[in-house]
């Protein structure tokens, strides 16, 4: 008996397992092409002194040719500009943003800069907190090319420093990640609210760009990368998304305080994108994307109180800890945190909530706040 009431937590270690066996699409199937057409990556660029040499480095050194790289500074305060401008010269442009007209979120309104001064028949949008290995855009091009898709975009490694970073990103990701278990239902989907990318990196053909109006047509949304790979399919064109933790890494978040307000900013306006357009549903998403988190929470607190008893709390923790230990190791994380999975889950649990009640009505990121 004790074995079928844990049998929930048994298929979740079993479907974990499965989804990092099951590879799906990856980066490295497709060869690095290293000549092509003229490829223009814009990187949008906001208090970024922190991340932004290093993400420039690393796109500069690619294998790929021909290519430009432009910076566009959004009115950044601490200096971001001054570490870019003296390398700016052939294939290097900083662009100094104008002032964010209204209803727009910055980071759409530095793409569009960016784009107005980009030549490239191809535009990669990247983020300043990436890193990029010099076969990652030979390797994107090839796959944009050898599927005959209009936008191509992959996930990444994420980097983990820090205590809080450690503890709450593998929760937020799983959580995130449960949605869509297996990137091949993403690919070339017809149904508009099964389509993702992710905004650390897109890769599209201006035309396909321009035909669904551009960043312009989702300057009003935090979720912008999922809106924009919606349009597409709205407007009959393909996306696809590819496994690349050997070719880029990323760090979002480097603080707890970056974490809150990151996830805060996400969650509650992003989530409900990727449900069904039922206006309930999406209405009551944000207030109950926490629940799941009981899963983890509940039975290690269940075994406790029963001093040993309750054999299903035992085994559904023991599972539970097992499924985190495969976690962390997959993502490069010191597995003894598997042991904090509970107060993992927690944290994110209140985090979602806090992003429920505060993330729907007011936007707080960068010194900038917007209204939902």
């Amino acid at each position: 008996m004790s074995w079928l009431l844990a049998a929930p937590w048994i298929l979740g270690l079993l479907l974990i397992v499965s989804r990092y066996l099951i590879h799906g699409p990856r980066l490295r199937d497709y060869e690095p092409l290293t000549l092509g057409p003229l490829v223009s990556v814009i990187i949008p660029a906001r208090n970024e002194a922190r991340n932004i040499e290093r993400c420039v480095r690393s796109i500069l050194a690619t294998s790929y040719s021909p290519m430009e790289v432009i910076v566009v500074d959004d009115r950044s305060t601490d200096g971001t500009a001054e570490i870019v401008e003296p390398r700016a010269g052939k294939r290097l442009t900083l662009v100094r943003g104008s002032e964010l007209p209204d209803g727009w979120f910055g980071k759409q309104w530095a793409i569009e800069q960016g784009y107005r001064v980009a030549r490239g028949e191809l535009l990669l949008f990247a983020d300043a907190d990436t890193r990029h290995e010099p076969e990652l855009l030979p390797r994107a091009v090839c796959g944009l090319q050898d599927e005959r898709v209009d936008l191509f975009t992959v996930l990444p490694r994420q980097e983990m420093r820090t205590f809080w970073e450690r503890l709450i990103q593998p929760h937020v990701f799983v959580a995130l990640e449960s949605r869509f278990a297996y990137l091949a239902s993403v690919n070339r989907t017809r149904t508009y609210w099964n389509a993702i990318a992710n905004g650390q990196f897109i890769l599209t053909t201006r035309a396909a760009y321009e035909a669904v109006g551009r960043h312009e047509a989702v300057k009003h949304s935090v979720a912008d990368d999922v809106m924009l790979a919606q349009n597409y399919v709205r407007a009959g064109k393909d996306i696809f998304i590819a496994q690349a933790r050997e070719f880029m890494t990323t760090r979002m978040y480097g603080s707890l305080h970056e974490i809150l307000a990151g996830w805060t900013k996400n969650l509650a306006l992003g989530a409900p994108l990727m449900m069904p357009p039922i206006p309930a549903v999406r209405a009551l998403l944000p207030y109950v994307m926490w629940t799941p988190a009981l899963a983890w929470i509940a039975p290690p607190l269940v075994w406790l109180i029963a001093g040993g008893g309750w054999g299903f709390a035992a085994i559904a923790t023991l599972v539970s800890l097992l499924t985190w230990i495969i976690i962390y190791a997959v993502e490069s994380a010191p597995v003894w945190y598997a042991l904090l999975y509970p107060l993992g889950a927690g944290v994110v649990a209140f985090i979602m909530l806090r992003s429920a009640v505060r993330g729907r009505r007011l936007v707080e990121w960068r010194g900038r706040s917007y209204r939902a």
